[in-house]
């Protein structure tokens, strides 16, 4: 979903946690919130694979200055942004999501 440049939800700072509202409209396709919390989860062929993908999204937060917790098992990784200075989802997540989300499309091609 995309807001006009002047709606209120998106006039402020990236910081600042969104409301569970707006973090399920704002959210990139294939995440889910709970508890104030962004997730998606991936499955890869094989472990490497796995390590592989986890190492694009490290490199990619670290540019960004935003990191997500990766957790890998195997050949399954789940991805979860939570601010902790917010309190819960902010911009900065939705963003680094949808980062997450071309970094994955990219390695599908």
């Amino acid at each position: 979903m995309s807001y006009h440049p002047y709606d209120p939800r998106m006039a402020h700072d990236a910081s600042r946690k969104l409301s569970d509202g707006d973090v399920q409209d704002l959210k990139p396709e294939g995440w889910w919130g709970n508890d104030g919390q962004l997730y998606r989860d991936f499955k890869f062929g094989s472990y490497m694979d796995g390590v592989d993908f986890t190492l694009r999204i490290a490199r990619m937060a670290e540019e960004a200055g935003h990191h997500p917790d990766l957790h890998l098992h195997y050949a399954r990784l789940r991805v979860r942004y939570f601010t902790h200075d917010a309190g819960g989802v902010t911009m900065a997540d939705i963003e680094g999501a949808r980062a997450v989300n071309r970094l994955w499309e990219e390695a599908q091609a």
